[in-house]
């Protein structure tokens, strides 16, 4: 039976686009002893088995969902490879806490986090400089966006190529321009995924998937503009830092949480100009959540 992966759900009814021929989308149900086993729920980004019921409607039924790489209950949606964590260099002023949330969930999932520092127009001089001087030491890639200057969208463009991306940040930090220009240049243009996308001004209602002309999928996902950790322990948060990694093990004290031990080879690395202060002390908040969710977890 054919292979495809869901671009979006709705109703129990699920477009899924097939692997060998892209250019098809079948609107598919779920096997009903699938469905009534309680197994997994179908997710945009799921890649499945399915078999075609009536070639011309294009109706089909997919009969198993392979195993995720991850997936998110808020948004729903699985198997991303990417996430772009779009933050503005004003207006509003960047949440910083929300923007280390992302990035250590994607650490979490083995997601790829892609930052994108928007808005420079807005720059005064200091504050691309500031934003990047916190982000730097992660290593992970930074693209600079504003409306008026088309060209660094090439950057993103490449940078999107090949990965299944969603985008995430608070509101108003331009994710929906960002996703139109994507959607007005540089989706797959042939064949019925045109059709069923009907390409136009990006609003989001719900997660979906959309192809890319270089390969690859971007997602609309609403439901990422607030975001709490889950399923993350206190204990390895230190993990989830890249700044932290050639240090861990280097403290004075096994199992030093790089809060408040004297002799502490990560803390080192504020006054070596190698870990943002602002950083670290979001880190220190995030740590004390954790373990005050952890000794708490008893309690009613």
């Amino acid at each position: 039976m054919p292979e495809g992966i869901i671009l979006k759900g709705v109703g129990g009814f699920y477009d899924v686009l097939d692997n060998e021929d892209p250019h098809i989308i079948y609107t598919c149900k779920v096997r009903g002893v699938y469905r009534k086993s309680n197994m997994l729920t179908p997710l945009p980004g799921d890649r499945v088995i399915y078999k075609v019921l009536d070639e011309d409607d294009k109706e089909g039924l997919i009969e198993e969902i392979l195993e995720r790489r991850n997936s998110f209950i808020r948004p729903p949606v699985a198997n991303i490879d990417q996430l772009a964590v779009v933050m503005a260099v004003d207006s509003p002023a960047p949440d910083l806490l929300l923007v280390d949330k992302l990035i250590v969930t994607c650490l979490s999932k083995n997601i790829r986090p892609l930052l994108i520092i928007n808005k420079t127009d807005l720059d005064d001089g200091t504050k691309v400089e500031k934003l990047t001087d916190i982000y730097k030491h992660t290593g992970f890639p930074i693209i600079y966006l504003n409306k008026f200057n088309r060209d660094r969208y090439e950057d993103l463009h490449s940078e999107l190529a090949g990965y299944t991306t969603a985008f995430a940040g608070q509101s108003g930090v331009g994710k929906s321009t960002i996703l139109n220009l994507i959607m007005d240049n540089w989706l797959m243009d042939t064949g019925d995924v045109s059709e069923k996308i009907k390409r136009g001004k990006h609003t989001t209602r719900h997660v979906q998937l959309f192809r890319l002309d270089k390969g690859g999928f971007i997602l609309d996902t609403p439901g990422f503009s607030s975001y709490s950790l889950t399923d993350i322990s206190h204990d390895e948060l230190q993990e989830l830092y890249p700044e932290f990694e050639d240090r861990i093990g280097l403290c004075r004290f096994k199992g030093c949480s790089h809060t408040s031990e004297p002799d502490c080879a990560v803390r080192e690395l504020l006054t070596e100009g190698k870990l943002d202060e602002g950083r670290y002390n979001r880190y220190i908040g995030l740590y004390r959540e954790l373990k005050e969710n952890y000794d708490n977890r008893y309690r009613r």
